[in-house]
């Protein structure tokens, strides 16, 4: 089961501790398995601490057999396993298994009350510069094409996938507050950066020619941080949604119920913007 994640270079294998966990069921832990499912984990296995003293004797799991005594007793040592306590594991694509997993963690932590009313805050960072789409056979910029990479053009074009981004989020409580990143200020590295997204010289000439130009000349190394107050009046007054805290809200269609948007545009309005409406085959209004 954990194997092939092992070593495969972009696999991942970790193991989630939940205190006193072993007194879910299995349908709770099938219920769980099911949620998981949701962000493409292909199943969820676990490990019961019945009795830790015991070694191998006082583990209850289908996947026991699996390994020697000595790697299950690693394993109860890194997790800090106690008595009671039930172990997750996730193994898989390091996309799938932070996806899952991370969703699982906020998941039992809201359920068993386990989340801690204190605040908070931490910043995260070295986030991966691309990640690899299989289908496209290609990297796309995980932040955006214009943040800094913490390495050298000459380790970026060696190793794009390990590459490192100088981004930032603030994150509080465990909803994202902020966020902002450190910029390319040199005309060599945002060329590079382009050119391994894909982005030829001609077209990175058409679309950001006036960046690469400005560049040229000298930019200072800078960056910034854009905060979502939305989301801390979110957490202050307690909602589970930004919707219940802006002032300005639009349904699901885009409409907004304050201000009856959007309105009949008139054909004055239309010709003036040099807009002109088609109807859809077989409908007789627009």
């Amino acid at each position: 089961v954990f194997s092939g994640p092992a070593n495969d270079p972009k696999g991942r294998v970790v193991a989630l501790r939940l205190p006193n966990g072993g007194d879910l069921s299995r349908k709770d832990i099938e219920d769980l398995t099911k949620f998981v499912s949701i962000y493409g984990a292909k199943g969820l296995a676990y490990i019961k601490v019945n009795d830790l003293s015991a070694g191998i004797e006082g583990l209850q799991s289908p996947i026991v057999k699996f390994a020697p005594a000595d790697v299950w007793a690693k394993v109860l040592t890194k997790t800090g396993a106690q008595t009671g306590d039930l172990i997750f594991f996730g193994a898989d694509k390091t996309s799938i298994v932070n996806e899952a997993m991370g969703a699982l963690r906020v998941k039992l932590g809201h359920d068993l009350n386990l989340v801690q009313g204190d605040w908070k805050p931490v910043w995260v960072v070295d986030f991966p510069m691309f990640d690899w789409d299989e289908k496209a056979g290609r990297f796309n910029a995980i932040h955006h094409p214009f943040t800094a990479p913490s390495c050298s053009v000459e380790e970026l074009v060696a190793n794009p996938g390990a590459a490192l981004s100088r981004a930032y989020d603030l994150v509080l409580n465990g909803t994202e507050v902020g966020g902002g990143s450190i910029r390319i200020n040199r005309s060599a590295m945002q060329q590079t950066v382009l050119e391994i997204l894909g982005i030829g010289e001609d077209e990175a000439r058409e679309k950001f020619g006036f960046l690469l130009d400005a560049l040229k000349y000298g930019a200072p190394p800078h960056g910034g941080l854009a905060f979502g107050l939305d989301r801390l009046v979110m957490l202050m007054t307690g909602s589970h949604s930004i919707r219940d805290v802006i002032a300005f809200p639009k349904t699901q269609s885009a409409a907004c119920p304050l201000v009856s948007a959007p309105a009949v545009v008139s054909d004055e309005q239309l010709k003036e913007l040099g807009i002109r409406l088609l109807k859809p085959a077989g409908k007789d209004k627009v």
